[in-house]
């Protein structure tokens, strides 16, 4: 669990300098900040190693999603699917909230609900806080992303690695 939240801070600590670093590459000739703006659409996955708290085990996990980017704005809003290979086949189905405060750096925050397989009996309220740091490779953006995921039974984090396609 110190490994976790070490890696956390590390990469939230790297991202904050980044980020200072890239906002006056993006200044125009009054100081303000060109709105760059992103694809239309994006569909995104991550791979992950999970970490459950109460369970205190390592899972891969795999996580989904689809963006759809409002034009000249900083927002996205979608759908997003987790999927966690343990013992209780957990899923989270979700609905995603994009914000990029600045470019590259993606804040998402997906409410939703858990199931155990496809048991819909059981569902329980899930909400997932991920966060991402994105390098733009033409149509496709590569970057590490930390979660951070509570639902009614238990807490998980989530290191691992985004993918992203825009179209």
């Amino acid at each position: 669990m110190k490994k976790i939240l070490f890696l956390l801070v590390l990469f939230l600590s790297i991202s904050q300098i980044k980020a200072q670093e890239t906002m006056s590459d993006h200044e125009d000739h009054e100081g303000h900040l060109e709105n760059h703006d992103h694809h239309n659409n994006e569909i995104g996955i991550a791979n992950s190693i999970v970490y459950f708290q109460s369970e205190k085990e390592f899972n891969y996990g795999l996580h989904l999603h689809y963006v759809r980017n409002i034009a000249h704005t900083k927002f996205g809003i979608g759908l997003a699917y987790e999927k966690i290979f343990d013992e209780h086949k957990h899923n989270t189905f979700g609905i995603a909230a994009i914000y990029r405060p600045i470019e590259g750096l993606n804040l998402n925050f997906s409410p939703g609900i858990a199931t155990e397989g496809l048991d819909f009996s059981e569902a329980r309220i899930a909400l997932h806080f991920e966060t991402s740091y994105e390098f733009q490779l033409n149509n496709v953006h590569l970057g590490p992303a930390i979660e951070l995921a509570w639902d009614q039974e238990d807490i998980h984090l989530s290191l691992g690695l985004h993918l992203g396609f825009g179209f």
